[in-house]
Protein backbone atom coordinates (compact mmCIF):
# COMPACT_ATOMS: atom_id res chain seq x y z
CA UNK A 1 0.00 0.00 0.00
CA UNK A 2 1.32 3.42 -0.92
CA UNK A 3 0.84 6.20 1.60
CA UNK A 4 -0.44 9.32 -0.09
CA UNK A 5 1.47 12.53 0.34
CA UNK A 6 -0.57 15.21 2.11
CA UNK A 7 -2.02 17.82 -0.24
CA UNK A 8 -0.03 21.05 -0.16
CA UNK A 9 -1.62 23.84 1.88
CA UNK A 10 -1.05 26.47 -0.84
CA UNK A 11 -4.42 27.72 -2.15
CA UNK A 12 -3.02 27.98 -5.68
CA UNK A 13 -3.01 24.17 -5.72
CA UNK A 14 -6.65 23.82 -4.68
CA UNK A 15 -8.51 21.01 -6.41
CA UNK A 16 -9.90 21.96 -9.82
CA UNK A 17 -13.33 20.39 -9.62
CA UNK A 18 -16.70 21.27 -11.11
CA UNK A 19 -19.70 19.27 -9.91
CA UNK A 20 -23.15 18.98 -11.45
CA UNK A 21 -26.19 19.98 -9.46
CA UNK A 22 -28.15 16.97 -8.28
CA UNK A 23 -30.99 16.04 -10.65
CA UNK A 24 -34.46 17.08 -9.60
CA UNK A 25 -36.89 14.45 -8.33
CA UNK A 26 -38.14 12.12 -11.04
CA UNK A 27 -35.29 12.73 -13.48
CA UNK A 28 -32.88 10.06 -14.67
CA UNK A 29 -29.49 9.99 -12.97
CA UNK A 30 -26.62 11.75 -14.71
CA UNK A 31 -24.00 9.81 -16.67
CA UNK A 32 -21.33 12.29 -15.55
CA UNK A 33 -21.47 14.01 -12.18
CA UNK A 34 -18.92 16.69 -12.97
CA UNK A 35 -15.31 17.13 -14.01
CA UNK A 36 -11.88 17.08 -12.42
CA UNK A 37 -8.78 18.72 -13.87
CA UNK A 38 -5.70 17.26 -12.14
CA UNK A 39 -2.38 19.09 -12.36
CA UNK A 40 -0.33 16.00 -13.28
CA UNK A 41 -0.55 12.35 -14.34
CA UNK A 42 0.64 11.20 -10.89
CA UNK A 43 -2.44 9.60 -9.33
CA UNK A 44 -0.82 9.15 -5.92
CA UNK A 45 -0.16 12.90 -5.78
CA UNK A 46 -3.50 14.00 -7.24
CA UNK A 47 -6.07 11.69 -5.62
CA UNK A 48 -5.77 12.98 -2.03
CA UNK A 49 -6.60 16.52 -3.16
CA UNK A 50 -9.59 15.32 -5.18
CA UNK A 51 -11.00 13.27 -2.31
CA UNK A 52 -10.51 16.17 0.12
CA UNK A 53 -12.39 18.48 -2.25
CA UNK A 54 -15.52 16.33 -2.58
CA UNK A 55 -18.76 17.29 -0.84
CA UNK A 56 -19.05 15.79 2.68
CA UNK A 57 -22.44 14.31 1.70
CA UNK A 58 -20.62 11.92 -0.63
CA UNK A 59 -19.11 10.19 2.41
CA UNK A 60 -15.81 8.32 2.52
CA UNK A 61 -14.71 7.12 -0.90
CA UNK A 62 -13.50 3.54 -0.53
CA UNK A 63 -12.95 2.55 -4.14
CA UNK A 64 -11.72 4.39 -7.24
CA UNK A 65 -11.59 3.15 -10.84
CA UNK A 66 -9.36 4.86 -13.42
CA UNK A 67 -7.83 4.12 -16.79
CA UNK A 68 -4.49 2.70 -15.65
CA UNK A 69 -2.71 3.53 -18.91
CA UNK A 70 -3.30 7.24 -18.33
CA UNK A 71 -1.52 7.61 -15.00
CA UNK A 72 2.22 7.40 -14.31
CA UNK A 73 1.74 5.33 -11.15
CA UNK A 74 -1.26 3.44 -9.93
CA UNK A 75 -0.89 1.18 -6.90
CA UNK A 76 -3.64 -1.29 -5.96
CA UNK A 77 -4.50 0.74 -2.89
CA UNK A 78 -3.31 3.79 -1.02
CA UNK A 79 -3.80 5.46 2.31
CA UNK A 80 -5.65 8.77 2.05
CA UNK A 81 -6.58 10.71 5.20
CA UNK A 82 -6.04 7.59 7.34
CA UNK A 83 -8.35 5.51 5.16
CA UNK A 84 -7.48 2.78 2.68
CA UNK A 85 -8.76 3.56 -0.80
CA UNK A 86 -8.77 0.66 -3.25
CA UNK A 87 -7.73 1.52 -6.78
CA UNK A 88 -9.04 -0.41 -9.77
CA UNK A 89 -7.69 -0.05 -13.27
CA UNK A 90 -9.23 -0.32 -16.67
CA UNK A 91 -6.68 -0.77 -19.41
CA UNK A 92 -8.98 -0.64 -22.40
CA UNK A 93 -7.61 1.81 -25.00
CA UNK A 94 -11.06 3.27 -25.66
CA UNK A 95 -11.94 3.62 -21.97
CA UNK A 96 -13.52 7.03 -21.38
CA UNK A 97 -11.47 9.65 -19.55
CA UNK A 98 -13.36 9.30 -16.29
CA UNK A 99 -12.78 8.46 -12.67
CA UNK A 100 -15.40 6.39 -10.86
CA UNK A 101 -15.72 7.04 -7.12
CA UNK A 102 -17.58 4.60 -4.86
CA UNK A 103 -18.63 5.28 -1.28
CA UNK A 104 -20.08 2.23 0.51
CA UNK A 105 -23.71 2.86 1.41
CA UNK A 106 -23.68 6.31 -0.22
CA UNK A 107 -23.36 5.88 -3.96
CA UNK A 108 -21.30 6.15 -7.11
CA UNK A 109 -20.06 9.26 -8.87
CA UNK A 110 -18.39 9.46 -12.27
CA UNK A 111 -16.26 12.47 -13.09
CA UNK A 112 -14.85 13.44 -16.46
CA UNK A 113 -11.07 13.76 -16.13
CA UNK A 114 -9.69 16.68 -18.10
CA UNK A 115 -6.13 16.01 -19.25
CA UNK A 116 -3.63 17.87 -17.04
CA UNK A 117 -1.91 19.38 -20.05
CA UNK A 118 -5.15 20.82 -21.47
CA UNK A 119 -5.19 24.54 -22.21
CA UNK A 120 -7.07 26.59 -19.61
CA UNK A 121 -9.81 27.62 -22.05
CA UNK A 122 -10.43 24.05 -23.25
CA UNK A 123 -10.35 22.70 -19.70
CA UNK A 124 -12.88 25.33 -18.62
CA UNK A 125 -15.18 24.43 -21.51
CA UNK A 126 -15.01 20.73 -20.66
CA UNK A 127 -15.52 21.28 -16.93
CA UNK A 128 -18.46 23.60 -17.50
CA UNK A 129 -20.02 21.21 -20.03
CA UNK A 130 -19.65 18.22 -17.70
CA UNK A 131 -21.22 20.14 -14.81
CA UNK A 132 -24.15 21.20 -17.02
CA UNK A 133 -24.55 17.69 -18.46
CA UNK A 134 -23.72 18.68 -22.04
CA UNK A 135 -20.42 16.76 -22.16
CA UNK A 136 -20.60 13.14 -21.11
CA UNK A 137 -17.21 11.56 -21.64
CA UNK A 138 -14.83 13.32 -24.01
CA UNK A 139 -12.02 14.79 -21.95
CA UNK A 140 -9.70 15.24 -24.88
CA UNK A 141 -6.10 14.15 -24.90
CA UNK A 142 -4.55 11.82 -22.36
CA UNK A 143 -6.72 11.45 -19.25
CA UNK A 144 -7.96 8.88 -16.78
Amino acid sequence: MSPAPPPPPDSSTAVRLSLAAQPSHGRLPRLIDGAWWPRSYDLTAELPGLLAGLPPAWGQIGSVTVNGASWSACPGRMLVANQVVRLHLTNHPQAPPTICLLAPGRGRWDLLVVAPDSARREAGRLMDGAARGTIAGDGGGRAA
